[in-house]
């Protein structure tokens, strides 16, 4: 069986495979249906998701990219890029291009001529070529899945582009498994071919043992770098999103970043992508979104804390929820309601989330029920949670003497109870 990122299999015939796909991209625009690649018609699903119109792909505006390209990571691998694909490129009748993880095109280099035919599909540099902007291409995908992969002719979701074929392999950072961009090769349907991939596969692969060797020698000349103090995470009662503190520096957390963060710090062995889609439940975004978030969050919070394949914290991360059940374990209840902000992210919807947060309720309820003093208690029965609680405020009563001027309180605030529950 051909393997399901190769565009064709040797011995095909590319130009009866070019008329069938034709014929399939059709169907697949009327019916949402098609005969195709499973990873290309899932491409072509996320594209329509993304609003991509397959005759005119909204393509931002090339931008201006020298600086910014200048001072990427991938700017020192061009010179075994050039050595392994470009020098070759112009007599093999295609281009080579590189792009950030964002499917930014930084460098597309090749015959002059061909470039001039690229450029009237807007395949320059500065443009952007994600999936979410001109749907299935072989940069924007396998940045969207973190695969090589081979797109060929009508495959790309995009008409205008159809006519070319290319083959793109991801390059990762070495010391932290993190998607720093795409390499590329794209022309006519020979760049589809089965052997043009492990080109593009082994120019990647060449591309990461430089950065490998440039990072170590880095290593060499600068002073180990201490880590001020442990990570920490706050949950309980962050509505909006929490906090995190790594590396001496406390970051104010979206809500999806807070769930990420919270999700990898239960699970130090680390996640794959799609098991936090199912964690968060994200039916719409899915996994390209997941991974999306996921390098945002790698840029906010800077390097060295984030690692991927799988997704994972590169150092141990204490969460206030954590405290919080090593003060009820010790039997600290005073302490722990202090702690006990609120529940664990009140706004979040993701299954794990709820789960944990009525988790963590159940066992504060139970830990104070059991074997709190009967004033750690009351404190308690006055929290958002514990006011329409009936047991808890029952356990209040039987915790007091008969005289105490606070059982008239607590036995009005049962009988109103009652009332609202008859």
């Amino acid at each position: 069986m051909s393997s399901p990122w190769l565009a064709w299999p040797s011995g095909a015939d590319p130009s009866a495979l070019r008329r069938k796909l034709h014929a399939a991209h059709e169907s697949f625009l009327s019916t949402g249906d098609a005969q195709v690649r499973p990873v290309v018609l899932e491409s072509w699903r996320r594209s329509v998701r993304s609003g991509v119109d397959p005759s005119d792909p909204a393509a931002a505006p090339p931008r201006d990219v020298l600086a910014y390209r200048e001072q990427h990571p991938l700017a020192a691998v061009m010179p075994v890029v050039r050595e392994l694909l470009v020098s070759d490129a112009a007599e093999a009748d295609l281009l080579v291009a590189v792009a950030d993880d964002g499917g930014q095109l930084l460098w597309v280099e090749g015959e002059p001529g061909l470039r001039a035919r690229a450029a009237e599909m807007s395949f320059v540099e500065g443009s952007v070529w994600s999936e979410e902007r001109v749907g299935t291409n072989a940069p924007g995908t396998a940045l969207a899945l973190d695969h090589p992969v081979q797109i060929f002719a009508a495959e790309h979701f995009s008409q205008p582009v159809q006519a070319w074929s290319c083959s793109a392999a991801p390059v990762h950072d070495p010391a932290t498994g993190r998607v720093l961009g795409v390499l590329d090769v794209t022309g006519g349907h020979h760049v589809a071919a089965p052997q043009a991939l492990t080109l593009v596969r082994a120019a990647a692969a060449a591309a990461e043992a430089q950065l490998r060797l440039q990072q170590l020698e880095d290593r060499r000349r600068r002073p180990t770098m201490t880590v001020a103090g442990p990570a920490r995470l706050r949950v309980l009662g962050e509505a909006n999103g929490g906090r995190f503190r790594v590396n001496g520096t406390e970051h104010r957390l979206s809500l999806r970043h807070t769930e990420l963060l919270l999700a990898l710090a239960q699970n130090p062995a680390g996640l794959t992508g799609e098991q936090l889609a199912v964690a968060l439940s994200d039916g719409e975004s899915a996994l390209v979104t997941i991974r999306a978030e996921m390098s945002r969050l790698r840029r906010l919070l800077g390097p060295g804390v984030l690692a991927s394949r799988p997704y994972r914290l590169t150092t141990p991360v204490q969460t206030d929820l954590d405290e919080l059940v090593r003060l009820l374990r010790r039997g600290a209840h005073r302490q722990a309601l202090a702690h006990y902000r609120g529940p664990v992210l009140p706004r979040s919807d993701a299954p794990f989330v709820i789960a944990a947060r009525e988790e963590t309720r159940l066992r504060v309820r139970h830990a104070l029920l059991r074997h709190a003093g009967v004033d750690v208690l009351l404190q308690y029965a006055e929290t958002a949670e514990g006011q329409d609680d009936v047991e808890v405020w029952a356990a209040c009563l039987l915790g007091l003497p008969i005289g105490s001027p606070r059982r008239a309180r607590i036995l009005a605030h049962l009988e109103r109870l009652e009332r609202r529950m008859s």
